[in-house]
Parts: structure tokens; sequence; C-alpha cells
């Protein structure tokens, strides 16, 4: 139940953008910065959070991040300003993800052993599956008909559930060493903070943009540094360095990253040009998200079923070419398409990428590791996942407003309807207030204005918003065309077979 609600938790924000945007008085990019900042928290915390769990108990951290999570629900349950849904659902929110997920997986570790562990894996995975599957519609459905805010106010009476019978949850106590490594941690959420903050600024307008980016790799950087020299000192460390000398962990730990990426930049362009072109309901944009959703469980369960029969680097090849075609499909629809309906096959076949991607990364990644390692490096693996998904989400995000503040200059200026000075005022306001608008909030701000001028801005919006998009759609295509160079190094590696622990990760 805990998983089920963590996965649907990002749907239903991703489908709701606009009703959230309209309830609480904000910005799209404003929501968008707010679901990259809680994907950020969550992967900038999640070392660090399991090591919190080691050492108060994998059964209090697991609880206290329900609470965490449960917070961020009521929060948006309430929440009146674009401050609250930040501070409570994106940050007490990612805080609490960071604790639960290591003790969840800790927990089952400990709790269970050969099949009765594999069948809790399988279990909590298949909550996770079906809530991928029938997130996009169920939020959409629940948003559309009811209220986006009584959805979370339904994941938190789960969470309740879910509290209120913790005492079936037994404890597992931890025996390994109890120092924190405070250096490797405040380097490890600078830098990954750093990077993903800048970005989220520069979306925003902020200043300081280059410097905050430049402390995040500067931090990223330091952080590879100390953890080498504090492993050779014999200090305790956030993770163990020698994980990465495993070429199969560091490149897997790459096409997690990758994947990730453009799984971000299109779980917000998409749901963004539903609600903002077509100005479809929750519920449409849901039902068309649903493919590449649906297709993803399908295929991931199937691939699940053939282990072994094939070698996982070539399905993970095949999965980053389905990702490259099915977001190149995608791009030249955004000025052409007239519904939803001309988006199928490229979300299905986007959605079978991901969903070869999902059933391989994580056996190719983690089957080098030892059974002592594998609940260290299935956190690395979590948090390069997590940091890739934030930085695409946020850098989509970025890159999205900056197009069209850029084309939407530009068409103003060359407008031959526009005098000078309608050109002029329609510039300065772009340039302290970009968002992504449909037609009709366009025209609701355009009263009073002459029909010539009305239609000539809501013409440009239209043409200027279409490119920001296609131009959006860039970070998943290059992240998959990153991915695919890599998986052909990762081809040049035998398969590995993975060790009992790692086969009993792999099944959530």
């Amino acid at each position: 139940m805990a998983m089920f609600v963590l996965v649907i938790d990002t749907s239903l924000m991703n489908v709701s953008i606009s009703y959230v945007v309209n309830d609480v008085n904000t910005t799209v990019s404003g929501i968008q910065a707010a679901i990259s900042l809680e994907a950020l928290v969550s992967a900038a915390f999640i070392l660090i959070g399991g090591k919190i769990g080691d050492l108060i108990g994998r059964k209090r951290a697991y609880a206290l991040g329900l609470v965490g999570y449960a917070i961020g629900a009521i929060a948006m349950t309430l929440a009146q300003s674009l401050t609250a849904i930040i501070l409570f659902w994106a940050i007490t929110g990612g805080l609490g993800a960071a604790l639960l997920l290591p003790a969840m997986q800790s927990l089952i570790h400990g709790n269970f052993e050969g099949v009765a562990q594999k069948k809790t894996y399988a279990a909590v995975g298949a909550a996770s599956g079906v809530a991928a599957a029938i997130g996009p519609l169920l939020g959409g459905f629940i948003t559309t008909y009811l209220s986006w805010r009584v959805g979370f106010l339904m994941e938190a009476v789960i969470i309740a559930i879910v509290l209120l019978n913790i005492k079936l949850v037994k404890d597992v106590p931890y025996t390994g060493p109890r120092e924190i490594d405070i250096p490797g941690a405040a380097f490890s959420v600078l830098g990954m903070g750093g990077v993903v903050i800048s970005i989220l600024l520069w979306e925003g307008g902020g200043q300081y943009v280059g410097l905050l980016m430049l402390m995040g790799v500067l931090c990223l950087a330091l952080l590879t540094w100390w953890l080498v020299r504090a492993k050779k000192a014999g200090k305790p460390t956030l993770l163990d360095p020698d994980l990465f000398r495993s070429k199969h962990f560091r490149f897997g730990v790459t096409g997690q990253t990758m994947q990730n990426i453009a799984l971000g930049g299109l779980l917000i362009t998409i749901p963004i040009y539903f609600q903002m072109v077509f100005e479809y309901s929750a519920m449409l944009t849901g039902l068309f998200i649903a493919p590449m959703s649906l297709s993803l469980f399908a295929i991931a369960l199937l691939m699940g079923r053939q282990a072994g029969k094939r070698r996982s680097s070539v399905i993970i090849r095949v999965g980053f070419a389905a990702v490259v075609v099915g977001v190149l499909l995608l791009i030249p629809l955004i000025p052409r398409a007239d519904s939803g309906v001309a988006f199928v096959i490229p979300m299905i076949i986007v959605g079978i990428g991901m969903g070869f991607l999902v059933s391989q990364l994580n056996n190719y990644t983690l089957a080098p590791i030892s059974d002592e390692r594998v609940s260290e490096a299935a956190g690395v693996n979590s948090a390069g996942g997590s940091f890739g998904l934030s930085f695409g989400l946020a850098f989509a995000g970025a890159i999205m407003l900056a197009g069209l503040s850029a084309s939407f200059t530009n068409l103003t200026y060359s407008s031959a309807v526009l005098n000078p000075d309608q050109q002029e005022v329609v510039a300065v306001k772009l340039e302290e207030d970009a968002q992504v608008m449909s037609n009709t909030q366009l025209q609701e701000l355009l009263v009073g204005q002459p029909q010539e001028v009305q239609e000539e801005i809501i013409r440009i919006n239209t043409e200027a918003r279409n490119l920001g998009l296609q131009i959006a759609l860039l970070v998943p295509l290059i992240a998959g065309l990153l991915g695919f160079i890599n998986s052909f190094r990762m081809v040049k590696l035998p398969d590995l077979q993975p060790s009992e622990a790692v086969e009993g990760l792999l099944m959530g």
C-alpha cells in the first residue's frame, strides 16, 4: 500500500497540473518546479535516509517516512499557495520518500528469506507496476469528476491505514558501523541540489544561476575525491567508492540516470501539451498518457517472465532505441496534431522502450554486487534514478520556457499587426512572467483589446508554445541517444548472473 501511494502521487500531480495552477493561483512553471524539487529532495537524501534508518531503526524510519508523505498529501488537500506545496509536498514529502524507500527495502530483506523474500519483493513490485499503469487514468478520473484535492486526501487515508497497522511490521536490527559520513552527506546534498536548483532558478529568471551550477558540479567532484580519500584512510563513507570499479555498475547507473532523465522530460512536457494546447481535462490527459504507462507495464511484466532468455544489455539497447524513435515521432506531431489520438502510437513505442529498460537495467547494474553490499548499491542506483528524474523534469521545463520566451519575443517584434508600442508591452510582460498558457486563458487576459490584436497574440502564443514544447522534447531525445550510445559499451561486457540477494531485490 505504501509503494502504491508513492507511485500514484507522481501520476496524480502530473495529470492535474492545470487544475492545481488554477486553484492555487500559480503558474505551470511553479508547479513544474515543485515536482522537480520533490524528486530532487528524494534523490539528494536517499543515501542519508538509509543511514538514518540504520541508526534509529528501520521500522521507525519507515513510519517517519510515511508520516512525511502524509503531511505532503494533507498539505496538497488544503494548500492555497505554491509556497505551501513546495514546503510540505515537495520538501517534506521528498524527505519522507528518502526515509521510506531504503527502510522498506531493509525491512523486506531482513524479515524474509528465500522464496518468501522473493514473493514479498514481487508483491511490492506489483503494487508499483499497477500504480504506474493505472495512475494516469485513476488520477485523471478523480481530478476531473471529484477534485485533485480528493486524490491527495485518499493518499493520506491509505497512509493512515498503513500506520494504524504498523504493529504488523517487525523491525530489523542493524549491526554494522554507526558512524556517519558527514562530509560525504554534505557534498552529496550540495552537489545534486546545486545542479537541479540552478536549473530551476534559471527557469524562473533568478540570479547566480551559473555560480550555483558551478557549486553543484564542484561539490559532486569533491564527493568523489572525499569518498576515495576516506576509504583509503579507513573512515566511514556515505557509499563505498569501490562499487564504481565494476564497469557493469558504472554503465548500469549511467543507463538508469539517462532513462529517468528521458522519463522526467516526457512526464512534464506531454501533460502540459495536452492541457495547455488541447485544453484537455485531467481525465483525457490521463487517458492519452495511459498508452505509455500500460505498454511499459505490459512489456516489463513480459520481459520479467522471459528473464535469462535474452542478453540484458541487448534488450537495454533496443529499449533506448525505441525511446529515441518514439520521441522522434512526437516532435513533429506537436504543431500538427489536432487531438491526443495522434500521440497514441508514439506513446506506445516510448512505453515499450521504457518497459524494456525497467525490466533489465536493475538486473544488469546489480548483478556483479555481492550480498553484503547489495543494499548500498541499490541505494546508489535509486539515487541515480531519482536525480535523473528531477534533472529531466527541471531541465525540460527550463528549456521549454526559454524556447517559449525567445520565440514569443521574435514573433512579436516581427508581427505586421502589432504596432511598436504594443510589441514593446508584450515583450516586457513576457520577460517579467514567461509561462505556458492556454489560448482560453490568454483570451481572458486580452478582453478589451481590438479583435485583430487578440487574434494576432493568440496566433503568436500558439506558434511560440508549440516551438517551446518541441525544444523541451530534445531533453528526453538526447538522454535516450546518450543511453543508446552507453548501451554499446554494456553489450561488450558479459552478462552476469545476479546473487540470490540481488534476485530478491530485482523482484521489486
